[in-house]
């Protein structure tokens, strides 16, 4: 006997193969053009989403540009309704709390930007929210709800800024030592890119002596 099969033994063993597997590779190939289908459509969807945010945004920009609090605030509600997860939803709520605070409305501004910080999925972007946050809490001398909004989070590369935010209200509070404490933690981080350090270090040198203070 040979000991290789001859040519049809060879293709009648491919047909047996193909009759016993063949429409599973129809099958998977089927599939993978459904799920690739499936694919492109929602990476259109997201598209079609975003393009749709972002023209929103817009006309809320243009709302806030002609101090129209009132054509905003119901932009701002349709897309935080339509569009939750946006960074467009992010940005808006964060410029129509610097609208309030141009119109004299403080109180409204901090609740914008409480509702950005409850909302948001961008960790760095909160932490930017509650310095700002915070420092309204400051100009409304709510010190220990300021001090609460800084120290619910790690602050990451954000450490030295919200060191220096929490020397202000020590300072403010008139609690000199904790704020000088505050303060060169802030001089002497890691990550001192985010500091204005010729603004800091007058903060420190402002501050009086130890023994000025006792005897204050």
């Amino acid at each position: 006997m040979d000991e290789f099969l001859s040519e049809k033994e060879q293709l009648e063993q491919i047909r047996g193969w193909w009759r016993e597997n063949g429409w599973y590779l129809i099958g998977g190939v089927a599939l993978g053009g459904l799920l690739l289908l499936g694919w492109n459509q929602f990476q259109n969807y997201q598209q079609r989403r975003i393009e749709a945010a972002s023209a929103l945004y817009d006309e809320f920009s243009v709302a806030v540009l002609d101090r129209a609090e009132v054509s905003a605030s119901d932009l701002l509600a349709q897309l935080r309704a339509d569009y939750p997860s946006s960074p467009y939803t992010d940005q808006a709520g964060m410029l129509k709390a610097s609208l309030d605070l141009e119109l004299q409305q403080i109180d409204g501004a901090v609740e914008e930007l409480r509702r950005v910080l409850d909302d948001t999925s961008d960790a760095e972007l909160g932490l930017v929210v509650r310095q700002r946050l915070a420092r309204l809490l400051v100009h409304l001398q709510r010190y220990d709800e300021a001090l609460t909004v800084l120290g619910a989070v790690d602050p990451g590369r954000f450490a030295p800024s919200f060191s220096e935010l929490r020397g202000d209200i020590y300072l403010a509070q008139g609690d000199t030592e904790r704020a000088r404490t505050a303060y060169l933690e802030a001089f002497n981080a890691e990550y001192t890119d985010v500091l204005n350090r010729n603004l800091l270090q007058m903060k420190i040198d402002d501050l009086p002596s130890a023994a000025t203070a006792e005897e204050a």
